[in-house]
């Protein structure tokens, strides 16, 4: 046996071992099919055809949107319209990943979209996770769960004396601090342990930090328009820091 050959069957003695299987050209067709078969799903959504989504979609199908909802097949195949007058669109499917046992498969990827809304262009990303099984009608979708990616918002200038409003020291407890200072045209903050980061403002009194589009920083003022502090608002969750004199 040459070294290469006896190199590949121990190889795979050792995937047998572990449970798992070297990829074979059936696995690479049914990773095609399954990529094909999600593009006419998202082909389908925004050319209104349900017919592709009630054939696709198993009997018992749990569905997790992007809004956090949970769908059933009736549901997900009575949504599939014609999309409205003035609106358009795309959903691309890309970074396409299968892993397979069995008669199971279980596919991640990105689908990308560009909306035409009424004269102007959207675009948004979400990752999907999707588990398919096959059945004698074929493969069909038995799970899937779907995220909005976030990405960051478009920035606005500042006045450097609008900036030198935010300037100063704001605490979390008594030992954790976020130091904000001027560099120029921008705003450097530095938290207690942390290495300095940049806040970028989407609107007056609302920054965020280029990277981490969940987090924004939402600065407060009282009825003279004198800043108190800001809070941390994670999602729909807040967090206070005070503004010390």
């Amino acid at each position: 046996m040459k070294p290469i050959d006896l190199f590949l069957a121990i190889l795979a003695a050792l995937l047998m071992a572990l449970g798992m299987r070297p990829a074979s050209a059936a696995d690479a067709n049914v990773a095609a099919l399954l990529q094909q078969q999600t593009q006419e799903l998202m082909n389908a959504v925004t050319d209104g055809k349900a017919d592709i989504w009630r054939r696709y979609l198993d009997d018992e199908v749990i569905y997790s949107a992007e809004d956090g909802l949970v769908k059933n097949k009736k549901q997900l195949v009575a949504e599939i319209t014609p999309l409205p007058q003035g609106i358009s669109g795309r959903l691309e499917v890309t970074q396409f990943k299968t892993t397979m046992q069995g008669r199971v498969a279980v596919t991640n990827y990105v689908a990308e979209e560009v909306e035409g809304y009424h004269g102007q262009t959207l675009r948004a990303h979400y990752r999907s996770t999707d588990t398919w099984i096959e059945t004698p009608a074929g493969w069909r979708l038995l799970a899937s769960q779907v995220l909005a990616l976030r990405t960051d918002p478009r920035a606005i200038e500042l006045s450097s004396s609008k900036l030198d409003e935010y300037v100063g020291v704001y605490t979390l407890t008594p030992a954790i601090r976020y130091t904000i200072s001027r560099k120029g045209n921008d705003l450097m903050a530095a938290r207690t342990g942390r290495k300095p980061e940049w806040l970028q403002a989407e609107v007056a009194d609302y920054f965020f930090v280029a990277g981490d589009p969940r987090i924004r920083k939402v600065f407060q003022r009282d009825m003279h328009g004198q800043i108190t502090g800001f809070v941390e608002r994670r999602e729909s969750w807040d967090i206070l820091w005070r503004r010390q004199p």
